[in-house]
């Protein structure tokens, strides 16, 4: 079982970069896919979510109309679209997996499988 992140990079502010998580030895579609994100020496906060069943999202206050999250359950993949970005939005993002979670979905530990990260750094 693994998740695979990537699609980080530098990127200057207002720019724009779009993050994958690919998915591979579990059923993907019975799992809410979230994202989180750290900054050094900082905790692990949520910045989004989509739920396993209906394709509910959700959006951390920081990133709500800037971020889009979606997913391809053909693909095991979700994405997580990233616009008008900013120097604040510097950290690792992580993906992470919680099997037919609808509850509690921003907290990281209600998420069973993480991805090792990709670093995004937005230059001001």
């Amino acid at each position: 079982v693994q998740l695979q992140a990537s699609g980080g990079g530098l990127v200057q502010a207002g720019g724009s970069l779009r993050l994958s998580c690919t998915a591979s030895g579990l059923t993907f579609s019975s799992y809410t896919m979230g994202w989180f994100r750290q900054a050094p020496g900082k905790e692990r906060p949520f910045v989004s979510a989509i739920e396993w069943g209906g394709g509910s999202t959700y959006y951390a206050d920081s990133v709500n109309g800037r971020f889009t999250i979606s997913r391809d359950n053909a693909r095991n993949t979700v994405y997580l679209q990233m616009n008008s970005l900013k120097p604040e939005d510097t950290a690792v993002y992580y993906c992470a997996a919680a099997w037919r979670n609808s509850d509690y979905i921003s907290r990281p530990r209600e998420y069973q499988l993480w991805g090792q990260g990709t670093q995004v750094t937005v230059s001001s």
